[in-house]
């Protein structure tokens, strides 16, 4: 495993990136995907056009925002993005106390992390991750 840490800085980027990041996925419906990500992962609308079928969503990390995208057939699966969770038994049963869909049991990794994979209402995969390992 790397001695590296999550937050020390890239030296050697063949890219200067910007402060931020969108995850994009695509929804069939953004009104009732707009209040599925805010009533069950507390993400607020930053601004949304109409006229595109586009919004994006704040969450709760600094400079990452989620991006949805409506189409009659959404393209799902792919990347599956990992939220970073201090309790992940109480994330999961907020979830499935409103009804939200999970690929089986929390996964262990002992001494590593827990994982949890969840579904929006398109079938676009996401993860909860408990670390047990040190980010500093």
């Amino acid at each position: 495993m790397s001695e590296k840490t999550v937050t020390e800085p890239l030296t050697d980027a063949p890219i200067e990136y910007a402060d931020h990041l969108t995850i994009s996925c695509g929804v069939s419906d953004l009104d009732r995907a707009i209040d599925w990500y805010h009533d069950h992962l507390g993400f607020e609308v930053i601004y949304k056009l109409d006229d595109m079928g586009w919004c994006e969503l704040r969450t709760h990390w600094n400079g990452i925002s989620i991006g949805l995208g409506q189409s009659e057939e959404p393209k799902v699966g792919g990347t599956t993005p990992v939220f970073g969770v201090r309790d992940i038994e109480a994330a999961r049963s907020h979830l499935e106390q409103n009804g939200v869909r999970f690929d089986g049991e929390t996964q262990v990794i002992p001494d590593m992390v827990k994982l949890a994979t969840f579904y929006d209402l398109d079938g676009n995969p996401w993860m909860l991750a408990e670390s047990a390992m040190p980010h500093t």
